[in-house]
């Protein structure tokens, strides 16, 4: 439980600063449009400090952290959660800075940025199979 509670604690933190960040780098730029910035501090509270409090009630009373390949499937969701949130940095201050992308740049930003969704989504899965099995015994 002290994994996830810490976890959710880390995420909380990059939140915070990904807000200030979306906040400050658009009013330097002064940039008024939306942006994939603005979406960074959400899916990190939720994705990331919420998703982990749960987890870590989960955690507390079925044990499942204790199970065989439960840490794979943690890593996991943490590489997918961290990779797409790094796109959409990159995504972001593409737009606030209005730099100009090949039609083959912007499909790799989102292409790249698929693969951590693939990621994530596999992590959500491993983890669910443990809750699930954790639930039975």
């Amino acid at each position: 439980m002290k994994k996830m509670i810490n976890l959710a604690f880390i995420y909380s933190i990059v939140a915070m600063v990904a807000g200030v960040f979306y906040r400050e780098f658009t009013k330097l730029n002064g940039f008024v449009g939306v942006t994939s910035l603005g979406k960074m501090h959400v899916h990190l509270l939720v994705l990331g400090t919420i998703f982990f409090l749960i987890l870590g009630l989960y955690c507390d009373r079925t044990k499942v952290q204790n199970q065989k390949g439960f840490n794979k499937a943690l890593i996991t969701y943490n590489v997918g959660l961290c990779w797409m949130v790094v796109m959409m940095l990159v995504r972001g201050i593409t737009e606030v800075l209005n730099t100009p992308l090949s039609s083959g740049m912007s499909a790799a930003i989102s292409g790249i940025a698929g693969i951590g969704h693939i990621i994530l989504g596999v992590g959500i899965v491993l983890i669910f199979l443990k809750l699930k099995k954790a639930a039975t015994e």
